[in-house]
């Protein structure tokens, strides 16, 4: 069950800012646009570390209590960012030490951000100290509303190959075996004669031929970074919460791999923020983009994962205008509209805070590419304009701040399978195509879902509210997962899993039990033989990259067959009931048609149709609240679309009154609110 002890009480809107990087006479004058647009909050201070402290133990906050008294006097909230992503120069060069390095042991020096490691003792003591004294300094500040810890943790990098990371990674394992034998098992280590017989001798991975590396101690090292990560945040999380004032939160920023962010909002944070860019899907350099590709529809994905973590979270960063650093990320700058589409996407799918980045562009460094809302020349300029029309927007959503959003399915999860999926090709290539396919086939078919981690301590009830959950591979199975699940079906729920379900244990081990494993008594289903699709053959469009060759056990019924290869006939899609419930096991990866097929014979399909219809190119999310109910329609296309309200509606925007056909422009978006 996740904790969230802070939630905003009415649709916020925020702002990078910078103070550092202008000059002291423009601070007045921004501050004032900014309120001029409707923005109330400006997050700072993140990257500041050299000002507050430019020498070992000489402490300055001149520079930032003139910025925040200056807030303070316009009335504008702040929330401070501890600078820990950025240690200044002289820190790393007296103390080399606490520079992150490369698998190799190449060490990543000052002149970028996060060159550091979680797990050196003295980064640890000197980022504890320079929070101290923020904490010590702001605490009781009256503009400070809110925290941000560090800056995107794992971000850049998730990987640290350290020293100190070394010795940290022993001591993680060494505590986690307690004996080399226990470790040795764990990890399978008789093969390839890679037996340790001395502490000494383990490490996180080194460069080894081929890249042949234990998958066993990977799974283990994913899982020490996430430790070490939600240590270095819960530290920086306790020092702060002495200090600051009753009702601010903590926070941080980001949403990235090698971390369990479940665990690192549980154990250290009031509320989550997450970054939004969704232009990254038009990036020059990537692959060429279609008009059937979902594009900057994805982030919708990124979003949902958010509101897994944080129910009613914030965004710290809502990308206003085209990004890039000077040696990569070219995007385009977003088309009239898109500024708005994006920030409400994120409203849709959960967020009550927006906060864009950044006020103006930086006019040097390595983002001085990175544009905001104003550009160099500080004229207004359209996407001020699109703000300020954003601001008003979001004031009309009375009702949806703290709203909750409504899911035909629960899309199952865990970081086990998230981790193993990273290191295990086969099971990386299967994941990711059928998570994908999931998500276009929701999106396309207007059934929203709920992304749902599993953990040890997940009660059945947490699974109760979904009448259909698909777990699409977990490749990983534990027992208590496996008594989970079943509760679920017992109780008349749906389960969905896919190919290569139950193969592994918790060390990555494969078992020696028929396939499903442990999730055979649920299936219903015996798997003898399997293999990738192959290339050479005509393979049927909907069993993709992978194909269980299932065999029904009795009770169970086959729902579909193979059409081509060696195992034409055989069944590829059973049902097996079990209690009031039932699970569906689909023998391949999914694709979207196999996906809508899947919430049509399952009852779920377009739960928002009895309301409105909408074509596939726009967005369709539903957020409920004390019993008001509100739609948002959200064009991603550069031309018209048309949905039909079969409801009489009020259009929140304008108050009016709306049904039958509504036509939204291009990157167009409404709210409607349901009558009765």
């Amino acid at each position: 069950m996740q904790t969230q002890t802070f939630q905003w009480r009415e649709m916020t809107l925020g702002v990078c800012y910078y103070p550092e990087h202008w000059p002291k006479a423009l601070w007045r004058e921004d501050l004032r646009r900014m309120k001029e647009v409707g923005i109330s909050a400006v997050r700072v201070a993140e990257f500041a570390w050299a000002i507050f402290e430019p020498c070992e133990g000489d402490f300055h906050f001149d520079f930032f209590d003139e910025f925040l008294d200056l807030c303070e006097e316009e009335k504008v909230k702040v929330i401070l960012g501890t600078p820990t992503a950025t240690p200044p120069a002289w820190l790393t060069e007296k103390y080399p030490e606490v520079l992150n390095a490369l698998r190799d042991g190449t060490l990543l020096r000052h002149g970028a951000r996060r060159q550091y490691t979680y797990n050196s003792p003295v980064y640890r003591r000197l980022s504890a100290r320079i929070v101290e004294q923020l904490a010590r300094h702001y605490g009781q500040h009256s503009a400070v509303v809110g925290w941000q810890i560090d800056n995107e943790l794992n971000c850049e990098t998730d990987e640290f190959y350290s020293e100190a990371d070394h010795a940290a990674f022993r001591a993680f394992v060494q505590n986690k075996y307690g004996t080399l034998d226990a470790l040795n098992e764990a990890w399978g280590t008789v093969f390839w004669s890679e037996t340790y017989t001395d502490w000494s001798q383990v490490h996180c991975p080194r460069p080894v031929l081929n890249g042949g590396y234990n998958p066993h101690l990977l799974l283990d090292y994913s899982r020490f970074v996430s430790e070490s990560c939600i240590s270095f945040a819960k530290m920086q999380a306790d020092i702060i919460r002495e200090h600051k004032k009753p009702g601010d939160f903590i926070t941080t920023n980001g949403l990235f791999g090698n971390l369990d962010n479940h665990r690192l909002q549980n154990e250290a944070l009031d509320v989550y923020c997450y970054d939004s860019y969704p232009d990254f899907a038009f990036e020059l350099d990537k692959s060429p983009k279609t008009s059937t590709d979902l594009n900057d529809r994805k982030w919708s994905r990124n979003l949902i994962e958010t509101r897994s973590v944080c129910p009613h979270f914030g965004i710290m960063e809502q990308q206003s205008g085209g990004g890039g650093w000077v040696n990569r990320m070219e995007m385009p700058a977003p088309r009239p509209g898109q500024l708005t589409l994006w920030a409400m996407q994120s409203v849709a799918q959960g967020a009550d805070f927006i906060s864009f980045f950044r006020w103006r562009t930086c006019t040097f460094g390595t983002e001085m590419y990175w544009h905001g809302i104003l550009d160099y020349d500080n004229r207004d300029n359209r996407k001020l304009a699109e703000v300020r029309e954003f601001s008003r927007l979001l004031r009309t959503l009375d009702g949806v701040c703290g709203a909750e959003n409504v899911a035909a399915f629960a899309l199952l999860k865990d970081y086990d399978n998230e981790w193993d999926a990273r290191l295990d090709a086969f099971h990386r290539r299967i994941k990711k195509h059928s998570e994908a396919e999931i998500f276009a086939a929701s999106e396309l078919n207007h059934t929203p879902y709920d992304a749902v981690y599993l953990t040890d301590g997940t009660e059945p009830q947490a699974l109760s509210k979904y009448a259909v959950a698909i777990y699409p591979h977990p490749v990983i199975m534990t027992e208590k997962r496996a008594k989970l699940l079943k509760a679920y079906v017992e109780n008349g729920g749906t389960l969905i899993v896919g190919c290569r379900a139950g193969l592994k244990d918790i060390r990555g081990q494969e078992v020696m039990l028929p396939q499903p494993g442990l999730l055979q008594e649920l299936t219903g289903t015996d798997v003898r033989d399997f293999t990738f699709t192959s290339p050479g053959e005509d393979n049927d469009p909907g069993t993709p990259i992978w194909n269980d060759i299932l065999t029904p056990l009795d009770g169970t019924a086959v729902l579909d067959t193979y059409k081509t290869s060696y195992y034409k006939g055989e069944a590829s899609l059973t049902e097996h009931r079990l209690g009031r419930g039932r699970v569906l096991h689909l023998g391949s990866a999914f694709s979207r048609d196999r996906v809508c097929k899947l919430f049509a014979y399952t009852g779920i399909l377009e739960p928002f149709s009895a309301w409105v219809t909408a074509p596939e190119g726009v967005e369709l999310v539903m957020r409920e609240n004390a019993g008001r109910s509100f739609i948002f329609a959200l064009n991603f296309q550069p031309y018209e679309q048309t949905i039909t309200l079969k409801k009489p509606s009020i259009l929140l925007y304008t108050g009016e009154r709306a049904e039958g056909d509504i036509i939204l422009p291009p990157f167009g978006t409404a709210v409607f609110e349901e009558q009765d």
